[in-house]
């Protein structure tokens, strides 16, 4: 039986995202506190072509943190963003209720190959966006972002949890 059977999808926060059951009562805990998150952070790169984009990023690792990543944010740096880490590759759909600004979200697979950007997410929009394909992470940027910095599907991000930095 394949591990993401045990994972039940649910709305949470800003997302819909897949959460374990017990996990799923720690996340709405401190969501209902109001209690700010405080985020690791880490570097990444994201290799296009013959180019290297350094990224500063906040790290999504459990259950609570993926369902506030960047809710209520006025702004985010030119190469700042969240990386989401699922542990396991799973379909999995975001949403951007609360969110203030537009977002580029770019889908990862367990080898961090590219697999599928969703360009300027809509401030505020319930509307599910869908990875398409099993993925490992998301990689939340500034809207447009890719776009002007020639981010596609196939280029690779380096970062620890994808064994590849």
């Amino acid at each position: 039986m394949a591990m993401a059977s045990t994972f039940i999808a649910t709305r949470l926060g800003r997302r819909l995202v897949l959460l374990a059951p017990f996990g799923l009562a720690a996340a709405e805990v401190a969501l209902a506190q109001g209690g700010e998150i405080t985020f690791k952070k880490s570097s990444l790169v994201v290799a296009s072509g013959a180019r290297e984009i350094k990224f500063d990023v906040e790290l999504a690792l459990n259950d609570a943190e993926r369902s506030r990543g960047l809710m209520f944010r006025e702004k985010l740096g030119p190469y700042d963003g969240m990386l989401f880490d699922f542990h396991q590759e799973a379909p999995v759909s975001f949403w951007m209720k609360n969110t203030l600004i537009p977002l580029d979200m770019l889908f990862i697979a367990a080898d961090g190959t590219i697999r599928h950007i969703h360009a300027n997410a809509v401030p505020l929009s319930t509307e599910a966006i869908p990875s398409q394909f099993p993925v490992r992470a998301v990689l939340e940027i500034n809207g447009g972002s890719a776009k002007l910095l020639g981010i596609k599907p196939g280029d690779k991000v380096r970062h620890p949890i994808f064994g590849n930095a």
